[in-house]
């Protein structure tokens, strides 16, 4: 697949803070748009390969790098699911784009059912790719404990190309698209060396607010259907969580749907764009979300 280049836009969502956004394609009347949520640590362009797939079938896209991410501003307040919520609905409101479909991945996807239990009139329906499931507490006890577990790894000072080599090799089957998309969550110094975009002080500001949501308790009022897109990566205790979270989300959704990629990465969208663009849209043409 060839990438389409996206357009870039700036969304203001406070006095002097704007997000960076990509668009692909033009809305349609008779179709919804997407509205493309990353995860943390993540960018925009790891939607690259969807949004790509998505104008190819004509459809149109909108992908944002949420605050303190890529090339959005990079504040040192308003990482908890109140702001970003109103981020997302500063963006969806910008683009003019009538309930648009909202995917998620990761964090994103908690983003999204989050999205969808605050503001089910904005949006038409809720995608969560590996995540939205995510309740962090049920794991860790106590803040301090999921901090440790799962404090990013040091990379800053990273020689470029032995990253993305590093990168290329552990994912060899991935697009273009996935592995750019992945180098684009980095900074380059005049040295070639790599630096995360998220500073560790937002990362971890954004893990504790993850720590602290409880997805579970939306999911009895949420209005709008929600479809889980999930990965098995191997990892059989793991994906046997997995599996557990989904059946009680859906056994408390008014409308709910679980779709597994066996085997996958935890990055669905950068690894098979191609696949999961079809499933949205045929998720959508079935009548899932209306």
């Amino acid at each position: 697949m060839t990438a389409l280049r996206p357009i870039e836009d700036r969304v203001t969502v406070e006095s002097g803070l704007s997000l960076r956004t990509l668009t692909w394609g033009e809305p349609r009347s008779d179709q919804p748009s997407l509205l493309l949520v990353h995860g943390l640590a993540s960018n925009a362009h790891l939607w690259d390969g969807v949004g790509a797939a998505l104008v190819e079938r004509g459809r149109h896209a909108i992908a944002v790098d949420l605050r303190g991410h890529g090339h959005s501003d990079r504040p040192d307040h308003g990482y908890g699911f109140d702001r970003i919520i109103e981020d997302l609905r500063l963006v969806i409101a910008h683009h003019g784009v009538d309930r648009p479909l909202a995917v998620g991945q990761s964090w994103g996807g908690n983003l999204v059912v989050e999205l969808g239990w605050a503001h089910p009139d904005l949006i038409a329906g809720v995608v969560a790719v590996d995540g939205g499931l995510i309740e962090l507490a049920g794991r860790f006890a106590k803040w301090e404990d999921c901090a440790e577990a799962l404090r990013p790894p040091r990379l800053a000072g990273t020689p470029k190309a032995e990253f993305e080599a590093r990168i290329r090799a552990m994912h060899a089957d991935w697009p273009e698209t996935g592995i750019q998309g992945v180098m684009a969550c980095f900074e380059v110094d005049d040295q070639q060396r790599i630096h995360p975009r998220l500073t560790l002080e937002r990362h971890l500001m954004i893990l504790r607010s993850l720590w602290e949501h409880r997805p579970f308790e939306r999911f009895t009022s949420i209005e709008r259907s929600v479809m889980f897109v999930l990965a098995d990566s191997g990892d059989v205790a793991w994906t046997a969580n997995k599996e557990q979270a989904a059946e009680r989300a859906i056994a408390t959704l008014r409308r709910g749907r679980v779709e597994w990629f066996r085997p996958a990465h935890h990055d669905v969208h950068a690894q098979y764009p191609e696949a999961l663009t079809d499933l949205l849209l045929r998720t959508w043409s079935e009548g899932f979300f209306h």
